[in-house]
């Protein structure tokens, strides 16, 4: 087993409405673990990534990062990669990927290396030029994947990020965010409403209930990787699909 990097300990979240988005949420994140967060809609998988990352307070519990998780050997611990791309029209390919080397005080000289291996790594080196209205859903999204890892985080959060996208361009950056996954031995916490991406991904499925939003069960998929194109052909593959589905669909009936 890899190390501990974070656990949530019972993470909640309760909005001023009286909403409860979150109940005592617990969940512990390995290094080098992928782990898709798979629900409903409103069952809190987005509100997880969002108090894990700082960007809203949690009500209850907390998210502790383990002392050997060596933050320190990382230029940050986190990275988010939203729904949509969220780049600056304005901007090259190169700046948007620039961006947070440039907020930690680098100048565009000093992270060129790191840029152009960030592109070259999502397959944009020859795009660094562009701007942003230039390209399709897919290259922007994987400008987005490329400014995210720039910074070689030590957790990578991302939040149904190919959703928007078609069945092929989503495939193969599926297969894309597995190459990058492998090759820079970040964590990742992975949002999706799909059953057969989560399974294609990850280590670990959790799924969550909705009306609170809760862990409700988790399905270790003990497959090797590298995962290829060949896996969702196989049995195996199928059979871990049914048994994710039918955990969700087991919730949904207790609802």
């Amino acid at each position: 087993m890899s190390s501990l990097l974070l656990r949530l300990d019972a993470l909640s979240k309760r909005y001023p409405n009286g909403t409860v988005a979150l109940d005592r949420v617990d969940l512990e994140v390995r290094c080098r673990d992928f782990i898709s967060l798979l629900g409903p809609s409103g069952c809190g998988k987005s509100t997880v990534l969002k108090l894990v990352a700082g960007l809203m307070p949690a009500t209850g519990g907390r998210v502790v990062w383990s002392p050997s998780a060596s933050l320190e050997t990382r230029q940050q611990p986190i990275s988010f990669v939203f729904q949509e791309p969220t780049l600056m029209p304005w901007a090259t390919v190169f700046d948007n990927v620039w961006l947070p080397l440039r907020l930690r005080g680098q100048s565009r000289e000093q992270a060129g290396e790191a840029v152009k291996g960030a592109l070259a790594r999502v397959g944009l080196d020859t795009f660094a030029n562009v701007y942003p209205r230039e390209l399709s859903g897919g290259m922007k999204m994987r400008v987005s994947i490329a400014r995210a890892t720039v910074t070689s985080p030590l957790l990578m959060l991302m939040d149904e990020p190919f959703a928007a996208l078609d069945e092929m361009s989503r495939g193969r950056l599926n297969d894309d965010t597995l190459a990058l996954w492998w090759a820079q031995g970040f964590s990742a916490l992975f949002v999706t409403h799909s059953v057969y991406e989560a399974v294609y991904l990850s280590r670990r499925v959790v799924v969550m209930g909705a009306r609170p939003g809760r862990v409700v069960g988790e399905v270790l998929i003990d497959e090797p990787y590298p995962r290829t194109e060949a896996f969702r052909s196989t049995p195996r593959y199928s059979a871990w699909c049914v048994q994710v589905s039918r955990m969700l669909r087991s919730d949904a009936g207790g609802a």
